[in-house]
């Protein structure tokens, strides 16, 4: 099966046993594809406007997720530089927002 953006299944499994030291070996091919099936899916939500209060808390809790995992695999940095912390807060505000209407 080949991922589009790591190129191979095993690479994108691979980096979710980094970024999921404590997962079993046995659960962490399901947990990559939960995960990468969230990050598509969510977004697409968020962008058709369906339950974006509930899809934009979805999104704040995996980025977050991420973002306090990276430092403990991959150091601080990581998460740093792909801005997990900024992006997790920005989710977590859009589901904050309220639609104005008039506009």
């Amino acid at each position: 099966m080949q991922s589009i953006i790591l190129g191979k299944q095993g690479k994108l499994v691979a980096y979710t046993k980094l970024l999921n030291p404590l997962i079993p070996k046995s659960l962490i091919n399901p947990v990559a594809i939960i995960a990468t099936a969230a990050e598509i899916i969510f977004p697409i939500f968020l962008l058709l406007g369906y339950k974006t209060e509930f899809f934009a808390k979805l999104s704040g809790c995996l980025l977050l997720l991420f973002a306090l995992s990276m430092p403990f695999s991959t150091g601080i940095k990581g998460a740093f530089d792909y801005s997990v912390f900024t992006s997790a807060a920005a989710a977590f505000s859009l589901s904050l927002m309220k639609e104005i209407s008039g506009i």
